[in-house]
């Protein structure tokens, strides 16, 4: 139950964050929070941080199978009692690429195309800017933690502009991100093949079942 609470949470979370930014700003339009820190809207045709390595169809499939070996691994793991915080980590990234997953399949039908000119609004089912499968990913977070023009000596680079972490992203693809690099920090021993424990069992029934006629031995020895 609580695996599905939190899947349940970061969906909604996602959905009222990116539905805000669709219906409220324009396209390419930023606030900006802090100096490191903006609101700037962008739509994502690919995967994350805009890369478009797959046909969108593909895309999205190869999505929606991955949320369901995923989610039936976490079935797996909760059956055999795996440690709690292993279960959040991997609901977490669930519940992001289900989230992402939302927008391809229902935003292209229920909004209009965003733009930098007007605001998107809902529209009927069915009515919208694109076909199931096919609609765009919303992303609105941007963190330029550096932003400067480099030094006008640098060879062939002086002087132009240049900004640290430079991707745009939304809360779905931070769940995924925190999720992975925390199973890669904390959860290791889980992620390891069960078999080595199996055969570490096997070892220990194999030893004792060579010392049961030894020590059966003894024992007849000792009756005698």
């Amino acid at each position: 139950m609580l695996s599905v609470a939190l899947i349940v949470l970061v969906l909604v979370i996602d959905q009222i964050i990116k539905i805000w930014v669709k219906t409220h700003m324009t396209l390419g339009q930023q606030y900006e929070i802090a100096p490191w820190f903006r609101i700037c809207f962008i739509e994502n045709n690919g995967m994350a941080w805009g890369m478009t390595f797959f046909n969108k169809y593909v895309l999205s499939l190869f999505r929606i199978v991955a949320v369901a070996v995923i989610g039936w691994y976490i079935h797996k793991q909760i059956s055999r009692g795996a440690r709690l915080r292993y279960v959040f980590l991997l609901s977490l990234i669930l519940a992001g690429a289900a989230g992402n997953i939302f927008d391809s399949m229902f935003y292209g039908l229920i909004f209009t195309a965003s733009s930098p000119d007007y605001v998107a609004w809902l529209v009927p089912f069915g009515q919208g800017y694109a076909g199931f499968l096919t609609g765009k990913v919303v992303d609105m977070f941007y963190f330029p933690l550096i932003d400067t023009y480099l030094p006008s000596w640098l060879p062939i680079v002086g002087g132009s502009h240049f900004t640290f972490f430079d991707p745009v992203f939304n809360f779905a693809d931070s769940a995924i991100s925190v999720g992975v690099i925390a199973l890669l920090l904390f959860c290791r021993k889980d992620m390891e093949p069960k078999s080595k424990e199996v055969d570490a069992a096997d070892e220990d029934t194999k030893s004792e079942q060579t010392a049961t006629p030894e020590h059966d031995a003894v024992k007849k020895g000792g009756a005698a």
